[in-house]
């Protein structure tokens, strides 16, 4: 049979086995070695920069720390294991546990101690029953609800000298506002800053003034995460807006109720620029009977005032190890809590 003309017949190699060699396989270019290089040294930059990167940028906080305060820390502790003196800060005399023991007989430091406790107690309960109520009202749909929730924060941004001299002069005995305010009702005026609990609560008014707004808003940040299926059902129920408060509002914020006691706890404990100002005469003794010198006045009177730095470094980590117990006491109570939830 022949082809048909005009047909060409292909004329493709025979396959292998058939006399006829495999096709040659296409070969990859070489990869070019410095371009090998450069993907080396990206890939392993990757992999430090995944690596490494974390501890970078949490290291200036451990660096800060270390510095301003593990160092001082450490070094106070080492400090109050001396006599040292800030008139000669360099020279140091082995004391032992001599600052210590001197504390435990020292009616100041236990004096400073009960008005710290006392002043503590006054401040911070009425501070954090204002917060939790303003908080309840703030988290209702009010009219310029952000007005008032910047304005009840601006005591938090006030100087704590400029907010202690207007008290002082509220509390003045003789032109104050006070006791202008206590004559028109008919009583007599109060020596506000020579008696021992009109002081302490002239103290704490400030520590009030200054924190129940702060707290205030931290108490309505939880509120606003509390579901609202829990008001609902309780609606149901019949509940009340203050059954409601009771039984549904406070429970749901006892983690943060517990956090802003210990802070204020905390902060109590460290008082300081209030009593320190509220003295008019200028002095870090408290009042003229110590009637209000607070553990951190006295820290301070030791060691500014009569130069002792060992004794005002002893007072120092006493009031740390203080701090320990407050943490230590939180700590099980938020696992009990936690257990009972």
């Amino acid at each position: 049979m022949t082809a048909p003309s005009g047909f060409t017949p292909d004329t493709a190699a025979p396959p292998a086995g058939q006399g006829g060699a495999a096709p040659r396989a296409a070969t990859a270019p070489a990869p070019d070695p410095a371009e090998q290089r450069r993907r080396d040294r990206r890939s392993r930059r990757y992999r430090w920069d995944v690596r490494w990167s974390p501890y970078a940028f949490v290291a200036p906080f451990f660096v800060f720390f270390a510095a301003f305060g593990l160092f001082p820390l450490l070094y106070t502790g080492w400090a109050s294991l001396h006599q040292v003196e800030l008139t000669n800060p360099t020279h140091m005399e082995w004391a032992g546990w001599h600052n210590y023991s001197r504390l435990w007989e020292d009616e100041f430091f236990w004096k400073a101690l009960r008005n710290t406790f006392t002043i503590g107690v006054i401040s911070t309960v009425p501070q954090l029953m204002m917060a939790l109520g303003i908080a309840h009202l703030l988290n209702y749909r009010l009219r310029a609800s952000m007005f008032f929730r910047v304005a009840i924060l601006t005591p938090y941004a006030t100087s704590v000298a400029a907010a202690t001299l207007v008290f002082a002069l509220l509390f003045g005995h003789d032109y104050g506002m006070v006791n202008w305010s206590l004559g028109l009702v008919g009583l007599d005026g109060i020596d506000w800053q020579n008696g021992t609990w009109t002081s302490q609560l002239a103290v704490s008014t400030i520590v009030i003034w200054r924190w129940t707004g702060y707290n205030a808003l931290i108490y309505l940040a939880a509120m606003q995460a509390v579901p609202n299926d829990l008001y609902e059902s309780a609606a149901l129920d019949g509940a009340s807006r203050w059954k409601q408060f009771l039984h549904v509002t406070v429970p749901s914020l006892r983690p943060t109720i517990l956090f802003t006691v210990v802070v204020s706890t905390i902060g109590a404990t460290q008082l300081f620029g209030e009593p320190l100002l509220f003295n008019t005469a200028g002095t870090a003794t408290g009042g003229a009977d110590h009637q209000y010198q607070t553990l951190g006045l006295y820290m301070y009177e030791q060691g500014w005032v009569n130069l002792h730095l060992g004794r005002a470094s002893a007072i120092a980590w006493t009031m740390f190890l203080i701090l320990l117990l407050i943490a230590a006491a939180n700590a099980l109570f938020a696992r009990r809590l936690r257990k009972s939830q």
